[in-house]
């Protein structure tokens, strides 16, 4: 058996399917990039079939993401498999990965179907999807409250029919690791052509045990973890990859030396990327990758870190991307040295989305002393909407005070039109987003608001993001920066604004899991 554990990543997937996480083709390229970088074994892109947007996405990332495995998700029904097969054509390695539920509450109540026929269309859909690629993967959704004996019948049927992973999902976050663990071995020890796949794990947050899941699956024999960035997905979310990576880097002596291929150095970066890009932010406290996690305000935590960094810290930060920034730019720094920034940070842009982000560069460099390269990526984050069709803001005036009506104008340009309107409202940022609705005739409910400072000190870039719901039940996130709080919540809320405009929130028609 292989000491090495494949990585399988399914934030653009499961991840994006969270509430208000939904990314664009932009926002999905740069995360599909990033974890290119990080050296993750297969990407899933997404569900081909469950929109336009999302066959583009899995389509586009199989054709210019170059390393990991490229994968679609699919139900076992021909036109899923269709989909998905065309979607990850064009990659360097395609994968399809089919599902079907095979748990006894699943059967009854869901797919009102019996053992037999569950074994059938498993066993159809692999054959469908081993007829447009080599390399196919099967869930049996719910597997860890599916009996024991029919899984071992379905996992045995399925690799029969050609499956190369086979995928043990916690759909719903039920297991407990001695449980599951004992689940992978019973797998091994009961179907017979089990060594002619590997043995995967999918396990979800809900009891907060999928990183403790996946760990004891590993231990029992599974050597794929799928999982995303930060936990992010469905309800409670994922196992956190970047704990599962650390933990097997760490305790080398408990594992017996399984490790990952991961690029550790790039997990912090991942993190924030993959923050900014969904609007779902990190608690402070969050393993690895919480802005806490290697903090120590204790005076006798602070001694042994001084005397002997081992004391108190089990990984070097560094190891996980924690360390000191870059060389800052200033405002007197042109436009090559801006470039030569974003090579390094990985960002490949068009000529017209490097004028615009060094026009707001310049705006920033202004404003505060140094642009540090935090502050460069929001930038670039905040800059690269409007360079598309999209209105962008142009002029912001607020009038505020205790014993004033809060005021806001705002002039917004999209090419040569320009259009501008004032309104009160209950505070300066309520104002603002008033105003914009009275521009473009939107009325955006607020569900969610945050503002953080990108980087220390006074001057820091503020980033907000905010989430909105425009009368049809989804959470649209929005973000935007600015030395200014309240400009930065005004591009934030009209960031969610051009998203509707623009039809770029996705529109589920199918159920995605396991």
């Amino acid at each position: 058996m292989s000491d090495q554990v494949i990585i399988f990543d399914t934030t653009l997937r499961d991840g994006e399917q969270c509430p208000g996480a939904s990314m664009n083709l932009r926002e999905k390229m740069e995360v599909a990039r990033q974890l290119a970088r990080l050296n993750v074994d297969v990407i899933e892109a997404g569900f081909p079939v469950i929109s336009d947007g999302d066959f583009e996405a899995v389509s586009t990332i199989a054709r210019e993401i170059k390393g990991p495995i490229i994968c679609g998700l699919a139900r076992c029904v021909s036109k899923d498999i269709d989909a998905a097969g065309a979607a990850v054509k064009a990659a360097e390695r395609g994968r399809i990965h089919v599902f079907l539920a095979t748990s006894k509450i699943h059967r009854e109540h869901k797919l009102k179907k019996a053992h037999q026929e569950i074994i059938r269309l498993a066993v159809e859909g692999v054959t469908r999807a081993k007829g447009m690629v080599n390399d196919v993967e099967f869930s049996p959704e719910d597997a860890s409250r599916t009996e024991p004996e029919f899984l071992a019948q379905v996992v045995q049927a399925v690799i029969e029919a050609g499956a190369t992973t086979v995928n043990i999902p916690d759909t719903v976050g039920w297991a407990v690791p001695e449980q599951y663990a004992a689940m992978i071995s019973y797998l091994r020890g009961h179907v017979k052509n089990i060594d002619d796949a590997v043995i995967s794990v999918h396990c979800h947050d809900d009891l907060g045990l999928a990183v403790a899941n996946s760990l004891a699956a590993v231990k029992a024999g599974a050597r794929q973890v799928e999982g995303t960035i930060n936990g992010i997905g469905e309800r409670a979310g994922n196992a956190a990859l970047e704990e599962v990576v650390m933990a097997l880097k760490t305790r080398p002596d408990f594992y017996e030396n399984i490790h990952t291929g991961v690029s550790t150095r790039e997990l912090l970066k991942s993190s924030r990327l993959i923050s900014r890009m969904s609007g779902l932010m990190v608690q402070r406290s969050k393993a690895i990758v919480g802005e806490n996690a290697f903090a120590h305000s204790s005076g006798i935590h602070q001694d042994g870190i001084l005397k002997k960094r081992e004391t108190y810290e089990i990984m070097d930060p560094q190891e996980v991307g924690w360390g000191g920034t870059e060389l800052p730019l200033t405002k007197h720094s042109g436009r090559h040295a801006m470039v030569i920034r974003l090579e390094h940070l990985g960002y490949k842009l068009t000529d017209a989305e490097i004028g615009n982000v060094f026009k707001r560069f310049k705006e920033v460099g202004d404003k505060k002393k140094f642009v540090y390269d935090d502050d460069l990526v929001v930038l670039v984050d905040d800059s690269i909407l409007e360079t598309q069709e999209v209105w962008h803001l142009d002029y912001i005036h607020v009038t505020s005070g205790s014993s004033t009506i809060p005021t806001a104008t705002i002039r917004l340009k999209r090419g040569e039109e320009i259009m501008q309107d004032s309104a009160p409202g209950n505070g300066a940022v309520d104002a603002a987003m008033k105003a914009i609705d009275r521009i473009l005739n939107q009325r955006g409910h607020l569900m969610e608001f945050s503002i953080e400072a990108v980087t220390q000190g006074k001057d820091a870039l503020a980033e907000a993001t905010i989430k909105c719901d425009f009368g049809d039940g989804r959470l649209v996130t929005g973000k935007g920066a600015s030395t200014d709080t309240i400009e930065a919540s005004a591009r934030a809320y009209l960031g969610a604004v051009n998203r509707v405009l623009g039809n770029g929130v996705r529109k589920s028609d199918a159920e995605a899991q396991p």
